[in-house]
């Protein structure tokens, strides 16, 4: 009997010393990736920056008809400050990453091609896609003369029009129109997961039929979609479009025009832009560059282009489809304009689903640049 109770008790504790490696084992595994992660993501969602979650923004584009109130004179002064705070952080966010310095690279070589220089009315523009563009295409074709009753039945793309009056200007020629001491310049960018929806419900989700979008997007589900059999939906799913585009800019390829990092597609911190509007605050931000331009009398805010509904509405539907990984490799892609224009992942990270394999999140966290020699390096 005693015997059988030493046996016992020498089982028992050989089970008990088990489970204590399997504990063991498992936090030195999960603990560093568990803290890696909180580290590294703090970057992401510092609360200094965009404060605004999305389920709590009334962006402009949420009320294309409503009346918007005049800029009052009181407001001026907080609106101005606003803005040259945002132009501080331009340019101090630009020296930091390296991104003023001339370079062969996409990212140090000034891209004069998107502006719009209007030597007329001294108004500088760089024409951010999906970014409140079609609105001030419109403006800057009503600058450019062309009567509004024409402009509502033309059928002639609107960027098409404003380039046979504006055309493309050189690096001197924009370098010029900078350098005039009455020239009102100004670039207006949204937030760049934002922004990426509206270009993916615009161009991908209701891409026109045989149209170059539809046949990107009917390439997208053949090469992405799990299921070969499911017809449905007939677009791509937001969760297929990243993971296409992730491989895409893992594979060093061009980015659509529509949802390219601002940072190449202008080069802003190659030039020396006065004002950056946000979308967030678009109202009180256009407002005063019209005014400030002396133009309120020949121009006004505008809000085009906003069939579609919403995007912000859709932003918790569309995340929460990608995984936290995707997310940030999302970041990565557009990691300078979230520096340059001050924003974070606060309200896009927490929806996201959390990855089965914890070794895809470490791998998204600690990714490095696919050129180092010629992207500066903010790690």
């Amino acid at each position: 009997m005693r015997l059988r109770k030493i046996k016992r008790s020498h089982h028992g504790s050989g089970w008990r010393v088990i489970r204590r490696c399997v504990i063991f084992f498992t936090a030195i595994c999960f603990v560093p990736v568990f803290l890696v992660f909180m580290v590294a993501t703090d970057h992401y969602v510092r609360p200094d920056r965009h404060r605004l979650s999305f389920s709590m923004q009334k962006p402009f584009r949420d009320y294309p008809d409503a009346h918007v109130a005049s800029l009052k004179n009181h407001s001026m002064p907080r609106v101005l400050n606003r803005l040259e705070n945002r132009h501080k952080h331009l340019k101090r966010a630009c020296h930091i990453l390296g991104l003023d310095k001339p370079g062969n690279d996409s990212l140090h070589k000034p891209n004069p091609w998107e502006y719009l220089v209007d030597n007329k009315h001294h108004l500088v523009w760089c024409n951010v896609f999906k970014a409140a563009s079609t609105s001030w295409m419109y403006n800057f074709n009503i600058l450019a003369g062309y009567p509004k009753n024409f402009l509502q039945k033309s059928h002639t793309p609107p960027l098409t029009l404003a380039r046979k009056k504006y055309g493309r200007p050189t690096l001197e020629t924009l370098q010029k129109a900078l350098g005039d001491n009455n020239a009102v310049s100004f670039l207006i960018v949204r937030h760049p997961l934002e922004r990426l929806l509206s270009a993916y419900r615009d161009k991908i989700q209701y891409a026109v039929a045989s149209s170059y979008h539809f046949k990107l997007g009917k390439d997208i589900i053949k090469r992405y979609r799990k299921n070969k059999n499911a017809y449905r939906p007939r677009y791509p799913t937001y969760s297929e479009f990243v993971q296409w585009l992730v491989d895409s800019a893992s594979r060093g390829k061009p980015l659509d025009m529509h949802w390219t990092p601002v940072t190449e597609f202008c080069t802003p911190c190659m030039f020396n832009i006065k004002f950056i509007a946000h979308t967030e605050t678009l109202e009180e931000d256009q407002e005063y560059i019209i005014k400030h331009a002396g133009l309120q009398d020949v121009i006004r805010p505008e809000w085009r282009n906003a069939g579609k509904g919403s995007t912000t509405a859709h932003i918790s539907s569309h995340y929460s489809q990608l995984t936290r990984s995707q997310i940030l490799q999302l970041y990565h892609i557009f990691r300078f304009d979230f520096e340059l224009f001050n924003y974070s992942l606060t309200g896009y990270l927490e929806v996201g689903q959390p990855d089965q394999d914890p070794s895809a999140l470490l791998a998204a966290i600690t990714l490095k640049d696919n050129n180092p020699n010629s992207i500066p390096h903010i790690y």
